[in-house]
């Protein structure tokens, strides 16, 4: 018996510490995603609040958010196994959907945007951005069905 313990302990340990490893290797909850993503969501609800005033006045503020989040995006297109967080950026900066790339472009067209079309469109984006952050921060099944959800939704 203490032959075939002295035998088997080590491979436990080796596996052990194989899975712990492995565990280690993809983090569960990225700060500087949730961080990013919260702020960039404040700071698209304050410029989609501005869309009633004329686009070229916010022309700059609006090309900065799109260049922030383009730099997100491409933080997370490069995360092992993240292509459903990369996949919904991709969704909300695309500007053929009705998310926040859809929004601008329209607010570029038109110059400027009914009350009642910037509050439901800013309600739509916000949900969205609410999804992505509960699913950095659950990581779990149900917020990553509704990420799954909305992207499919949008293609």
């Amino acid at each position: 018996m203490k032959k075939l313990l002295n035998k088997y302990v080590p491979l436990f340990f080796l596996f052990a510490t194989t899975v712990s490893c492995e565990s280690t290797r993809t983090a569960i909850f990225d700060q500087y995603s949730y961080q990013r993503t919260t702020e960039l969501k404040v700071e698209t609800s304050k410029l989609m609040e501005k869309a009633t005033t004329p686009y070229s006045k916010n022309a700059v503020e609006i090309d900065a958010l799109l260049l922030n989040i383009e730099k997100l995006s491409e933080y997370e297109k490069n995360k092992p196994e993240n292509e459903i967080t990369f996949a919904m950026w991709t969704v909300l900066s695309d500007q053929e959907k009705n998310l926040l790339g859809g929004f601008f472009k329209r607010w570029k067209e038109k110059e400027t945007l009914s009350p009642a079309f910037v509050t439901e469109s800013k309600k739509q984006v916000l949900e969205a951005l609410d999804l992505l952050i509960q699913y950095e921060i659950k990581k779990d099944k149900d917020s990553k069905d509704s990420l799954i959800d909305l992207i499919n939704l949008n293609k």
